[in-house]
């Protein structure tokens, strides 16, 4: 049973890891198509820690929503603009 506790642990660290990383993916990026998968990313990624947390279904509807809904419709609003500036 401490086996299963060590390597639960590690497996929320290593989650909490790729957390920190898409977000400031997130927030650096230019490209805004670029941000909007890298915060589908951290959204999937808060659904695994709910779920390894044992809140399955919290994690079940924010990655549903979080990843599905929302993503979708940040995409469509991306395609839906046009820039204004050139970089």
């Amino acid at each position: 049973m401490r086996r299963l506790s060590k390597l639960h642990t590690e497996v929320e660290i290593t989650l909490y890891i790729f957390l920190l990383i898409s977000a400031a993916v997130a927030l650096h990026v230019k490209d805004l198509l670029t941000a909007v998968v890298s915060i589908s990313v951290f959204s999937f990624i808060c659904a695994l820690l709910f779920v390894s947390m044992g809140a399955v279904d919290v994690g079940f509807m924010e990655a549903s929503v979080g990843v599905g809904v929302t993503g979708v419709l940040f995409i469509v609003a991306v395609y839906k603009t046009s820039r204004r500036s050139k970089d």
